[in-house]
């Protein structure tokens, strides 16, 4: 059983890329803005971070089937860097969130994400911004089933 939990997160400084398409294309944002960010000698302050843009499920599954997903790539740092016409840095606003942590592939976080929109609805909470997918491990070095991700939703 997944654990939900309230918690306050705190603003953070971040560098991100942010594009529409397929979230497959994840995969190729994070490494490109890893290495920019290491080129450019900032100290990464945290785990890497998707920002879900869509509003529900359904919602993600038809703008990801249309190439239309509002995809952001985030990664906290603890100094600014340098800006491109990809990259850019800004501060994360923090706040109260509902929080999940999907343990298993990526594919397999639909559940998570019921889970947590059905909370939402239940208490009678509302999103206030992007909701958010912290890589807590590296899927090249633990088996998929293995993978951790937690899951912020800003509520109010």
């Amino acid at each position: 059983m997944q654990e939900i939990e309230v918690v306050e997160e705190a603003p953070m400084l971040v560098a991100g890329m942010r594009k529409q398409g397929q979230y497959k294309e994840i995969a190729k944002m994070l490494p490109a803005l890893f290495e920019y960010i290491v080129g450019s000698g900032a100290r990464i302050a945290g785990p890497p971070m998707f920002l879900w843009h869509e509003k529900s499920v359904e919602e993600a599954h038809v703008a990801d089937e249309a190439g239309r997903a509002e995809i952001e790539v985030v990664v906290p740092i603890a100094a600014r860097i340098p800006e491109t016409d990809q990259i850019k840095c800004y501060e994360l606003p923090g706040g109260r969130m509902v929080k999940m942590v999907h343990k298993g592939p990526y594919e397999s976080s639909v559940s998570t994400y019921e889970k947590l929109f059905a909370w939402i609805e239940e208490n009678e909470k509302k999103l206030f911004g992007p909701i958010r997918e912290s890589y807590l491990n590296d899927p090249k070095t633990v088996e998929p089933q293995e993978i951790l991700t937690a899951i912020y939703a800003p509520i109010g």
